[in-house]
């Protein structure tokens, strides 16, 4: 009887630990368009963890991430809290756009933020065509 106590005790964090972890739902390729617009460092430390969680969930999903407005700070170098973040995810192939309107109106220059994103005439019209081709949209934050 006890050697099952036992048994069941270690058997216990396994189990826990298993039903904590984000499983594959779909292998389907989606495609969803993630809206940026607050310099809010915690709604943007979220973003990285929902990014992170839904390729756990949907491991072939293509994911981009329009910044404009306030959430411009998101890809700063000099700002950013989430740059390893977003390098990461980078690598693992989400698209992250930062809003040339937005840099000309703040004067930013683009040497100021990282090398792993892309550039976007227009963020709002990104994100409208994006939709118009079938992406989902998800508005970022918390």
């Amino acid at each position: 009887m006890l050697r099952l106590a036992l048994l069941l005790l270690l058997a216990l964090p396994i189990s826990v630990a298993a039903q904590t972890e984000t499983q594959v739902v779909t292998n389907k390729k989606l495609k969803v368009v993630f809206q940026l617009t607050t310099a809010d460092t915690l709604s943007q430390k979220a973003l990285i963890k929902q990014l992170n969680n839904f390729l756990k969930a949907a491991p072939n999903a293509q994911l981009e991430v329009v910044c404009h407005n306030n959430g411009i700070t998101f890809l700063q170098t000099q700002v950013t809290k989430q740059a390893e973040g977003i390098k990461a995810l980078a690598a693992r192939g989400v698209d992250f756009v930062a809003c040339e309107n937005t840099l000309r109106e703040r004067k930013i220059d683009k040497k100021a933020l990282l090398t792993e994103i892309r550039y976007v005439p227009a963020g709002v019209v990104e994100i409208v065509l994006k939709q118009d081709k079938g992406w989902a949209y998800i508005k970022a934050g918390i």
